[in-house]
């Protein structure tokens, strides 16, 4: 009797941790498959694909990564544009880890591992809300990337069947940021940041040769958005 209550209990972890997870896994199926099929056109075999999903598992860095080998982007511009596309990784991370206070380092690792924006959200509301174990996050982690890793080798795969262009999945990419731009888009303060980013991006592409304008405008658009919010408050601050 205690093992059936035991396997119960376990059925409903595993349930509630689907059940969050799989619009999640709806989202990565297009993205996944477009990325792949991308990749295969930029000269990417399948096993690199595969790796590439595995290892990096960052479904913006992936898209930027191949559009840059697309372009013979140098590879220490390609890596340095990944790094800072992925920084918000520690800031999402920061966040979680005040749930998971005592966890081995070898949990975390594993868990860090499948940490993404969209994994991160649901996981942080979950936690908020109470009785979200660890290890239905983990689950959560694990089921959208086993998702992601297998649409990125199906698309890898069918795209030697699809025209280059087909379909506007070359658009894929440029859709994708634009999408999670209008998102972000909450407020004047946002759109600010988001007209002094596009702007400088132009501009020092203009003046730097190669895809370096990507790494500057994206540390320039960050800072004119922290000044931004800094002013804002201490503005906010004088007239209360």
């Amino acid at each position: 009797m205690k093992e059936m209550r035991l396997f119960v209990k376990q059925f409903g972890f595993a349930l509630e941790s689907i059940k969050a997870a799989w619009p999640i896994c709806l989202g990565y199926l297009p993205l996944g498959f477009a990325f792949g099929v991308l990749a295969q056109k930029a000269g990417l075999d399948l096993l690199d694909i595969a790796l590439m999903s595995i290892l990096v598992y960052a479904g913006s860095s992936q898209f930027i990564a191949v559009a840059m080998l697309s372009s013979a982007a140098a590879p220490l511009s390609i890596i340095l544009t990944t790094l800072v596309v992925n920084l918000r990784h520690l800031l999402m991370s920061s966040s979680l880890a005040v749930y998971l206070h005592g966890e081995s380092r070898r949990f975390l690792s594993v868990f860090a591992y499948g940490v993404t924006d969209e994994s991160f959200a649901v996981n942080l509301v979950k936690f908020r809300e109470g009785g979200w174990h660890r290890y239905q996050a983990l689950a959560v982690n694990q089921i959208t990337n086993f998702t992601w890793i297998g649409s990125t080798i199906l698309g890898g795969y069918t795209g030697q069947f699809i025209l280059a262009g087909s379909y506007g999945i070359d658009y894929a990419l440029s859709a994708m940021f634009l999408c999670l731009l209008s998102f972000q888009l909450r407020g004047r303060l946002y759109f600010l940041t988001a007209i002094i980013s596009g702007a400088s991006a132009i501009i020092i592409s203009l003046i730097f040769p190669g895809n370096g304008f990507i790494i500057i405008a994206s540390l320039f658009g960050a800072t004119a958005g922290f000044a931004l919010k800094r002013y804002a408050q201490r503005k906010k601050g004088l007239y209360a």
